[in-house]
């Protein structure tokens, strides 16, 4: 499926032509798509790896993000996160940085998987302080480590109100889009965020989280990797039942102003995949749409 007008189509027989070219022990292992995500296309390689290719060329410099900090993360983090044992180039008609990981045995949480959301949202907050408190590189080291997730939400206004334009034009929306925005610019009347940048994620959401046996094994997908205030790292918590967003929020003892932030950065990036993916990923918009719909049941502060 693409997503994207600036994508490159991947397939089976690409990674195999990658595999013949770059790393020829592994050419003759069996290849079989493994999901993808807005940005990759994964395939599961043999038993014990996972290749991922970026679908256009601003997604392949996170890969190469992916590359230089996972390996020097790991060791600082309190659950399992990817691990690169190949840095792909281009090759074999195939334009952009790719990367080649262990497979993490694990499977999306949600209603089959977990059955205590209240201990699954302690384990998150237990893995994002430990990223949070790991020490920062120097300044000459941060370039390729700046989003807007880090930092305030008054820059990104003007795009968040083209969205919910966009959004009002699509047919059979069944949205309060009025309360949606009223909750955003509450959010955009707080203050500024003040406090100390940290490592963020940038995507807790639940296809970038493995867990087995109920409990929290991994977080993957590090493509937003960045360097900021944490207020956007707490979004994707609504994504979550509210016992997981309660517990995650008392286990890391957000402040509310934090949170209400928190509130508004889970409403704009989830109001600008809705027309955005409208037609050419309905289950993406599916989870946008479900997110918005826990915000308006479930908003930070009066």
């Amino acid at each position: 499926m693409t997503l994207h007008e600036d994508e490159f189509p991947t397939d089976e027989s690409l990674v195999r032509r990658l595999l013949a070219d770059q790393r020829p022990e592994w050419a003759q292992l069996p290849v079989r798509a493994a999901g993808s995500g807005t940005d990759n296309r994964m395939f599961r390689l043999g038993d014990g790896l996972l290749v991922r290719l970026p679908r256009t060329a601003g997604t392949a410099d996170a890969v190469r993000k992916e590359q230089t900090w996972l390996p020097r993360l790991a060791p600082e983090l309190a659950c399992g996160v990817p691990e690169p044992v190949h840095e792909g180039v281009p090759g074999s008609g195939f334009p952009f940085a790719w990367s080649v990981y262990r497979w993490i045995d694990g499977v999306e949480p949600g209603p089959d998987s977990v059955a205590d959301w209240a201990a699954f949202g302690t384990e998150l907050a237990a893995a994002v302080r430990s990223l949070h408190a790991v020490p920062l590189p120097p300044e000459a080291e941060r370039e390729s480590l700046h989003w807007y997730r880090g930092g305030e939400l008054a820059p990104c206004d003007e795009w968040v109100a083209e969205r919910f334009a966009q959004a009002r034009a699509l047919p059979g929306l069944d949205l309060d889009l009025d309360r949606l925005q009223a909750i955003w610019h509450a959010a955009l009347a707080l203050p500024a965020p003040s406090g100390p940048r940290v490592w963020l994620h940038g995507d807790l959401k639940p296809s970038n989280l493995l867990v087995h046996d109920g409990r929290l094994r991994a977080v993957i997908d590090f493509g937003g990797l960045s360097i900021g205030f944490p207020d956007a790292e707490h979004a994707p918590l609504w994504d979550f039942p509210p016992a997981a967003r309660h517990a995650f929020r008392t286990a890391l003892d957000v402040n509310e102003l934090s949170w209400q932030r928190a509130c508004g950065w889970a409403v704009a990036v989830a109001i600008s995949g809705v027309p955005y993916y409208w037609q050419s990923n309905p289950a993406f918009v599916d989870e946008c749409l479900a997110r918005l719909r826990a915000v308006l049941d479930d908003p930070a502060g009066p």
